[in-house]
């Protein structure tokens, strides 16, 4: 299933996310914010369990923001994935 969302406080504007009936994502794609870091960060997600993606990256932050690229996918996949459930 892909969800896509938009993040909240940083500089990236949209994110999708593709997860198989495993709870596996399979692909990762963000619109806007830093191109390296992102794909960067979406190449170490691609194959991991969606619950150990958003263990993993929930509450990093970005300098003084409350918030991070990596922590608004964390929250986003985290919320897509609790209405599928």
């Amino acid at each position: 299933m892909t969800y896509t969302f938009r993040p909240q406080g940083v500089c990236s504007q949209e994110m999708r996310v593709e997860v198989d009936d495993q709870g596996v994502i399979r692909k990762m794609e963000v619109l806007g914010g830093c191109s390296g870091n992102l794909q960067g960060i979406s190449a170490l997600v691609v194959g991991m369990p969606a619950q150990e993606a958003i263990h993993r990256l929930k509450g990093i932050r970005c300098g003084f923001k409350p918030t991070s690229c990596p922590d608004q996918f964390a929250c986003g996949l985290e919320k897509a994935l609790s209405k599928q459930n």
